[in-house]
């Protein structure tokens, strides 16, 4: 997947000027609110952005998928299996399994919410890889908000 690089300064912004201290914003899309709907009414934004920071922190931290979540990263935020609570508030991870190589990958989003910043938008902070027995476990002991009728 390619991603788009927006040019200028300050936050993560709905203008021409998307970079951050984190560098460039790239654009991944927009999700689709009646599956991002479990977050609650005050996720007020249906984009999704990513910054080279938190891409070069995927390369670096978990190689294993830097080239899966990459090429996948849209489908997985289309078609999630699973989204999961995350300890942290709006944040959810979002689990999808990519069949060819019949693993599952995780991303963890942050949802803007109507008490931040209008310019700011959902963002992925990380990613990697889990096992099924790893996925078994976070369905069994952590809060399941949401999952894919045909996931197992």
């Amino acid at each position: 997947m390619k991603l788009k690089k927006r040019k200028g300064r300050g936050k993560i912004r709905d203008n021409q000027s998307n970079e951050t201290k984190n560098g460039p914003v790239h654009n991944l899309g927009f999700l689709d609110r009646s599956v991002y709907k479990v977050f609650g009414e005050d996720c007020v934004c249906d984009e999704v952005v990513i910054t080279d920071r938190q891409i070069e922190h995927i390369r670096e931290r978990h190689p294993e998928i830097y080239d899966d979540s990459l090429c996948y990263i849209k489908k997985i935020l289309e078609q999630p299996d699973y989204i999961i609570r995350d300890k942290r508030p709006d944040t959810g991870l979002i689990i999808k399994k990519i069949t060819y190589k019949e693993s599952y990958i995780l991303l963890v989003l942050k949802m803007r919410t109507g008490k931040e910043k209008r310019e700011y938008k959902n963002s992925i902070i990380t990613g990697w890889k889990i096992s099924e027995a790893r996925l078994k476990n976070y369905l069994r002991n952590k809060e399941v908000i949401y999952k894919r009728e045909h996931s197992g």
